[in-house]
C-alpha cells in the first residue's frame, strides 16, 4: 500500500515535469530556449517516472534495469541537448533577441 502511494507521488511529479516541458515548447520564443526547457524538464520527468516504476517493481532485476536506464537518460539527455545546441549555433541558428522598440524604461 505504501509503495503504491510513493509511486503515485513520483508519477505525479513526473507528469508535472512532462507538462512543463510541453508548455515550454509551446511558449518559448526560439529554438534555444525551447531546447533548454525540454532538456531540463523532460529529464526530471523521465527520472521521476522511472523512480516510480522502480518503487513498484521492488527489489528485482527489473528495478536494476530501470535504474540503469534512468542513469543513462540522466547523462544522455543533457549531453545530447548540448550537442544539438552547439550544432545549431555553428550552422547559423541565431538566438532570440528582444526588439529595440520593447525595451523597458529606466
Amino acid at each position: 500500500m505504501i509503495a503504491e502511494i510513493v509511486a503515485g507521488v513520483l508519477f505525479a511529479g513526473g507528469l508535472f515535469f512532462h507538462g512543463v516541458a510541453a508548455l515550454g515548447v509551446v511558449r518559448m520564443p526560439d529554438f534555444y530556449t525551447r531546447l533548454h526547457a525540454v532538456s531540463k524538464a523532460e529529464t526530471a520527468g523521465v527520472v521521476l517516472t522511472l523512480a516510480g516504476l522502480i518503487v513498484l517493481a521492488g527489489v528485482s532485476l527489473t528495478a536494476l534495469k530501470l535504474l540503469f536506464v534512468g542513469l543513462f537518460l540522466f547523462v544522455a539527455n543533457p549531453t545530447s541537448t548540448h550537442a544539438i545546441a552547439r550544432a545549431a549555433l555553428r550552422t547559423g541558428q541565431k538566438p532570440w533577441r528582444r526588439r529595440p522598440d520593447h525595451q523597458e524604461s529606466p
